[in-house]
């Protein structure tokens, strides 16, 4: 269970209800009107909760569980244990997630203004905003309605804000127009100055970074992520981003529509991403590098130049998957041979 310090929880649901949501399948055997009051995990869900297994590891966890019910791939129904409701679906995380928002869909904030906040008289604001404690909105400021204002954060001149977008506390934007539904996490900054210099030995001159940041609609943007303006170039990220949390994103950098980028990684000036491109944690990207659609990128990788589409890359510099782990065993063998 959830909680109730820091969740809210709607329901009860009933079985065929959860089995709606979840678009799953239930047994024609099975209690329809059997109600349930919560999600939780495998190993302490009681016969209330719904839980879901979407991992082979938590095999032997599923067949010991407590849980009413669990939204599970069929592949693993013949390990359940006795009295488990099961709801079959081919994507039991998607699932799961769509039953756990129907629980703990958040309390909208009473709309207003806090005494604290400092908003420009020239800035706009949407019907329905929340701006909070200390938050400062600037001057030409357009925020679109239902926004919510973290406490201390920052939402510089001329910034635009899409309806339903949430900014964190602590957080700062600058020089960008955000799109609708765009959750940015605390400590986030937006639209700050690129990392431009004309290098000589007598000194580096600092280019002026002229473009903005451009980020479309249902974009996640993680704690402490940084997502730098272009030089003149917009830098741009694509509908539907998910950005973990301590990200760099350089100037001018273009990311398609609905890429994953976990923490930790670096993406330097220039460089662009198609569509549904992954990169694990860690990861670097060289500027000027330009990476298909649908590429993933293992964790750790050095990119150094272009990847083509619809592939796995891994290693510095990054080759295809299969080479990486074939250069791995190779060095693991070479090792081997001269200890001996």
């Amino acid at each position: 269970m959830a909680d109730p310090r820091f969740y809210s929880v709607r329901g009860p649901f009933t079985l065929a209800e959860i089995a709606d949501i979840a678009g799953a399948e239930i047994d024609p055997d099975a209690d329809r009107d059997r109600r349930f009051s919560d999600v939780g995990p495998l190993h302490t869900a009681d016969a209330e909760t719904v839980t879901f297994l979407d991992n082979k590891a938590y095999v032997e966890t599923f067949a010991e569980s407590r849980a009413g019910a669990c939204i599970i791939h069929p592949r693993y129904a013949d390990q359940a244990p006795a009295g488990m409701a099961l709801l079959k679906t081919p994507n039991p995380y998607a699932g799961y997630a769509r039953v756990a928002q129907a629980f703990h869909p958040g309390e909208a904030p009473e709309p207003g203004i806090h005494p604290s906040a400092s908003v420009e008289p020239s800035a706009t604001l949407g019907d329905g905003c929340v701006v909070e404690a200390g938050a400062v909105v600037l001057a030409r400021a357009e925020i679109g309605e239902r926004c919510r204002i973290g406490p201390n954060a920052v939402v510089g001149e001329g910034v635009v804000l899409g309806d339903d977008t949430t900014v964190g506390a602590c957080a700062s934007l600058s020089h960008c127009l955000i799109g609708k539904r765009v959750r940015i996490y605390p400590g986030v900054r937006i639209g700050q100055d690129g990392f431009g210099f004309a290098m000589s030995r007598s000194g580096h001159e600092k280019v002026p970074q002229l473009g903005r940041v451009i980020i479309h609609d249902d974009v996640e943007i993680g704690a402490n992520a940084t997502i730098d303006r272009g030089a003149g170039p917009d830098t741009i990220i694509g509908p539907g981003c998910m950005i973990d949390n301590l990200v760099q994103i350089g100037h001018n950098v273009q990311l398609g529509q609905g890429c994953v980028i976990v923490a930790q990684v670096g993406i330097s000036g220039s460089s662009k991403l198609g569509d549904m491109v992954v990169v694990g944690g860690q990861a670097g990207i060289a500027g000027h590098v330009r990476i298909g659609d649908g590429v993933q990128v293992a964790a750790q990788t050095g990119v150094m130049r272009d990847l083509e589409s619809g592939k796995a890359y891994g290693g510095t510099p990054s080759v295809p998957i299969r080479d990486w782990h074939r250069q791995t065993v190779a060095l693991a063998k070479l090792i081997g041979r001269r200890s001996d």
